[in-house]
């Protein structure tokens, strides 16, 4: 057997493919010093200098990236049981070299094995920057330079190491703006501003010259201006500039120059490429959710934010497509109109004109509260889409109420403001106004707190009896306890699903979801995290239950309910006690203390 017959089935595989002349393809050694260097120390016998039979690099696209490749001549000299046989193997050998490139680099291993191209045999495997663990990936053949560039980029293993090193640097930033002084409700509006004036030329290209303070940020604020010209019109942008005025006078920002410059080469060196690459995921939202961990002022900013993973939820019960005319009447910073446009944009399949139309016309938001509605501008100009329909007013004043429903919006979603003090709108008021504005048939998913729909007197029952006479209530699931457990205002919720416009019937049996875990774990300095990575197989099943309207005992119940009933899933479901343990009833006792403690002072 010779191997010399597998090093050039990979040689003429690259080199006969159309993107060869964009790449660097060296064999054993590297003319990168910085790959030479590693390699000399990554020996499979641990005598001299590791020498694989391939490494390619991106120079001009990716030079972080780099491609190595181990070769056996033998299909039996594969890949061992334990991956320790470095020097007898393909892949333990390549995967060796992986471990310590992986070190400067993200790390596409292959090894391949066989002296002919019918009985070769490949493995692939991913191992990013810093990671112990290399992943197996991309199937069991040799793909072309163009799905090795792409499919890195768009692997599920590079984009959850993103968010994951972004989620990190954010608890840094974090740290940094606290010793500067910037304070917890300005924070945000901050790292906004910034991200939008780096989308200036100007800016981007001459910020760095700026040697005063106040003037650097006279230029951050002027730049953010001229950057939404001709994007919003003048009254819109008059309110969002209103509230950048604190930077110019604040006694940080404007009086020491490394400080505005630290962040904004900062937020240029880190942020900006993150949502570059990864264009629908709401960066703002986690920026919010970090200030508050460590901020716990949730009261600073104003606002409640729903969980990301719950406004994928949402668009998932709604059945959002390309088609829906989505309206949120208390957009906040705009996650559920994020969430809803990237199903949206997805659906639409690379249809410009279809993207175009959901951009400009199938996205609504009203938002009251100025700097809450500059903060909801800011997130949708940095997704590129649907900024024009953002409203900032008062979502039950007759005239707002007129222009959501000249968009003739068929979905509905919502967190309404939790009503703190007697005169506030409740909860149910904010669903019903939303449900106003839809189209007959369409539906409206909120999320509110359990004691509303417990209600069986008083304001609470009067909203219910408002909410069945004119619209059907199609479900209700009990959300887990500590959702909200990285917002101040931790409170019980349910989900309610509505059908616009048509009235309740009275034999109609309405679905309830007992949906107390999402597989969502607390760990200190990251609040509630997919730490197993068990959301996708939750969600799955949770909307299966409810499309389908399955009865599963300790899960769901399907039952017909009156206005002064308790809508809640407790109050009916079926008891799986063939599942019960002595530590699940430990924690139902502590469950129901707490949700007394929450909701029935």
């Amino acid at each position: 057997m010779n191997e010399r017959n597998t090093e050039d089935i990979v040689n003429d595989h690259f080199k006969n493919d159309e993107k060869y002349n964009d790449i660097l393809l060296e064999k054993q050694k590297s003319s990168i010093p910085r790959v030479d260097k590693i390699l000399k120390i990554a020996s499979k016998s641990g005598m001299g200098g590791g020498k694989p039979e391939f490494i390619i690099t991106f120079q001009k696209e990716r030079p972080d990236y780099i491609i190595v490749v181990e070769c056996k001549a033998s299909v039996m000299k594969h890949e061992s049981k334990n991956h320790d046989k470095y020097d007898e193997y393909a892949v333990d050998g390549v995967l060796l070299y992986s471990s310590y490139l992986s070190k400067e680099y993200d790390v596409l291993a292959i090894a391949v094995s066989g002296e002919t191209e019918k009985e070769l045999k490949v493995s692939h495997y991913l191992q990013l920057k810093n990671e112990s663990k290399a992943n197996s990936v991309f199937g069991d053949r040799l793909l072309s330079l163009e799905n090795y560039l792409n499919d890195y980029k768009e692997s599920q293993e590079k984009t959850i190491h993103t968010v994951d090193s972004i989620k990190k640097y954010i608890i840094e930033l974090n740290n940094n703006l606290h010793k500067d002084k910037v304070g917890e409700d300005k924070r945000l509006l901050l790292l906004s501003g910034i991200l939008i004036a780096l989308d200036n030329k100007a800016f981007r290209s001459a910020y760095r010259e700026q040697t005063e303070p106040v003037e650097l940020a006279r230029f951050l604020i002027e730049s953010i201006k001229n950057q939404l010209k001709g994007k919003l019109d003048e009254k819109k942008i008059q309110i969002i500039i209103s509230e950048f005025g604190f930077i110019e006078n604040h006694a940080t920002l404007s009086q020491k120059r490394e400080v505005l410059f630290t962040i904004i080469k900062s937020i240029e060196d880190n942020i900006k490429p993150f949502i570059a690459k990864n264009k629908y995921y709401d960066v703002l939202s986690e920026l919010y959710i970090a200030f508050l961990r460590y901020a716990n002022k949730d009261k600073a900013f104003g606002i409640v934010l729903t969980p990301p993973h719950i406004t994928d939820l949402f668009c998932c019960l709604a059945l959002v497509n390309k088609n829906s005319i989505l309206l949120d009447n208390c957009t906040g910073t705009s996650g559920f109109l994020i969430s809803g446009m990237r199903i949206m944009m997805d659906d639409a399949k690379g249809d410009k004109q279809k993207e175009n139309d959901i951009k400009n016309k199938q996205l609504i938001g009203v938002e009251q509260a100025t700097h809450i509605y500059a903060l909801a501008c800011c997130n949708m100009y940095l997704h590129d889409d649907g900024k024009t329909n953002l409203m900032q007013g008062d979502c039950f004043n007759k005239e707002t109420m007129t222009k959501m429903s000249m968009f003739q919006p068929n979905i509905g979603m919502l967190n309404p403001p939790y009503k703190s003090v007697d005169g506030d709108p409740s909860e149910i008021k904010f669903i019903l106004n939303n449900l106003e504005s839809l189209q007959s048939g369409g539906t409206c998913v909120a999320i509110i707190p359990m004691e509303r729909v417990l209600s069986t007197s008083g304001e609470g029952l009067e909203d219910k009896i408002n909410l069945l006479k004119n619209h059907t209530l199609e479900a209700v699931m009990s959300m887990p306890n500590e959702l909200f457990f990285d917002s101040d205002v931790n409170v019980v919720t349910a989900i309610l699903v509505i059908t616009a416009k048509k009235p309740h019937p009275p034999n109609k049996e309405t679905y309830f979801g007992y949906w107390k875990d999402d597989g969502f774990v607390k760990k200190k300095n990251q609040g509630r995290i997919d730490l197993d990575k068990k959301w996708d197989g939750i969600k799955t099943v949770w909307v299966n239950s409810y499309l389908n309207r399955k009865n599963i005992p300790g899960f769901s119940v399907n039952h017909v309910v009156k206005s002064e009933d308790e809508w809640c899933a407790e109050a009916y479901m079926e008891t799986d006690y063939s599942t019960l343990t002595e530590r699940d009833f430990a924690k139902s006792i502590k469950e129901f203390v707490i949700f007394q403690e929450m909701n029935l002072k």
